[in-house]
């Protein structure tokens, strides 16, 4: 079995912000950055946790992201806004664009932003759950390079391009965390096998001709596997057209790789929408919500999605958060 490390949640922040800020960063995006890969970590989604940490030291040391960049949020109306990272970390464009999206949707009803020359968000359930802690009804969107051939075709022309929905519970926590992308399986599950050395399930992703494979390698050279065949390309195609399209960022066939150091900064976008239930069916809405989760909840071995990050919530944080060792020494080198 494979050495690990374990950190309590106050050491983990620690190490990542000298990480960070060894490389470039600027303490007030590195601090954004960590709560998302911290986010990941806690919610059990180690994949994109501290596994992308050394991908974001090396991008910020190539040039690839500018770890300083102040992004800047412009109003374009009470219930709009948009956000430019200025090729700089999605974390703190997104916080905040959050800064001024949340007060004005709880005032509004509703309010939209979008963020441009931007880059991978990590979890987006993580994002759209704050919206939800807020009391919000989040809905987000982010493209990514593409990695998805359409139907019939072999050539990448959309992202894994997921979207999520976080839904209040009308107490200050989250009741739902709806989190998928348009592949079967996230990009980052197949880079997460290759690392360990572990063959992928058949149906994740296609050789570069097209072929069905089960070498992660091979994978990542090739195309991953829509969901749902055509229907998750439609859904890949809305995501391109909010994120990247709409909030005038690149789109995927133009955007560089998040995992490599080639090419400029990737400047992808995001695209959210905030809710706020108290303007539309108020209390009804969170009985109605009530109903719906309860009839999913009394049927045995059903469960409501997202109730396994929100069950790992309450208990990682007392468990500590478990790196492979080789990971930690990768990352302590980029402290130095």
């Amino acid at each position: 079995m494979a050495e690990t490390v374990t950190f309590n949640v106050d050491e983990a922040f620690q190490l990542a912000l000298d990480a960070l800020t060894a490389c470039g960063t600027s303490e007030e995006n590195a601090e954004s950055l960590i709560a998302g890969i911290l986010g990941a970590e806690l919610d059990g989604i180690s994949s994109h946790g501290f596994m992308y940490l050394p991908i974001y030291c090396e991008h910020v040391k190539c040039g690839k992201i500018d770890g300083r960049a102040s992004p800047s949020v412009r109003e374009i109306s009470p219930s709009a806004f948009l956000v430019d990272a200025k090729s700089g970390f999605a974390h703190p464009a997104i916080h905040a664009g959050f800064l001024e999206m949340i007060p004005a949707a709880k005032e509004n009803g509703v309010c939209v932003l979008s963020v441009t020359n931007s880059y991978n968000c990590g979890v987006l359930g993580f994002h759209v759950s704050n919206l939800a802690e807020a009391g919000l009804l989040g809905l987000g969107f982010t493209n990514a390079p593409a990695s998805i051939a359409p139907v019939g075709g072999s050539k990448p022309v959309i992202g894994t391009n997921p979207m999520a929905c976080g839904v209040p519970d009308g107490e200050g926590g989250v009741k739902l965390i709806i989190d998928q992308s348009s592949s079967v399986i996230a990009r980052s599950e197949v880079t997460k096998h290759k690392n360990a050395g572990e063959p992928i399930p058949e149906g994740w992703a296609l050789d570069p001709e097209g072929n069905p494979t089960t070498d992660p390698g091979v994978a990542l050279t090739g195309s991953m596997v829509p969901m749902g065949g055509y229907k998750g390309v439609g859904q890949g195609l809305i995501v391109e057209l909010l994120a990247a399209a709409l909030s005038g960022a690149t789109l995927g066939i133009h955007a560089s790789s998040f995992a490599t150091n080639d090419g400029g900064p990737c400047n992808t976008g995001q695209f959210f929408l905030a809710l706020n239930p108290d303007s539309f069916a108020g209390e009804a809405f969170f009985e109605r919500l009530a109903a719906l989760t309860e009839a999913i909840e009394a049927q045995e071995g059903a469960r409501l999605p997202g109730a396994r990050r929100l069950a790992a919530r309450k208990t990682i944080p007392d468990q500590g958060i478990t790196i492979p060792a080789a990971l930690h020494e990768r990352i302590l080198g980029y402290c130095a």
